[in-house]
């Protein structure tokens, strides 16, 4: 059971921004995970630009389990996981990130931000401590 990514995005209109994202890619060769890593924010930024606002879903993407909740107030999240990772602790993991993101950096930076502007550290902690098997 493994995370490979976790990403905080904003669902605007037209477009979806990519707010914040920690990756787990230490599975994958040297010379693969930049090109993993690409693949993991684009698939997380396509999913939730076809995702309804105060909607959670999972969607299977080739070996990937790809979880996602976007939230009325159009932030969204988004877990990418193997096929094993249970969803319901996917979930949680979303919730518990997005109501301390939505704490932690101002409403109005959301629309603008970038994983360059937006001062918020945790999401690594929190992608180490839901590794399942893999202590850190």
């Amino acid at each position: 059971m493994r995370l490979y990514s976790l990403s905080v995005l904003y669902k605007g209109d037209p477009k979806v921004l990519l707010l914040k994202a920690a990756f787990d890619v230490s599975c994958f060769s040297f010379f693969q995970r930049a090109s993993v890593q690409e693949f993991l924010t684009f698939t997380s930024q396509l999913i939730v630009e076809r995702s309804q606002l105060g909607t959670r879903a999972s969607v299977k993407e080739q070996e990937y389990l790809c979880h996602v909740h976007v939230r009325g107030d159009s932030l969204a999240g988004v877990v990418v996981a193997d096929a094993e990772y249970p969803q319901r602790v996917c979930f949680t993991l979303l919730d518990k990130v997005l109501d301390d993101f939505s704490r932690q950096v101002p409403r109005s930076e959301w629309p603008s931000g970038s994983p360059g502007t937006i001062g918020y550290t945790a999401l690594d902690g929190y992608l180490s401590k839901y590794q399942v098997g893999h202590p850190r």
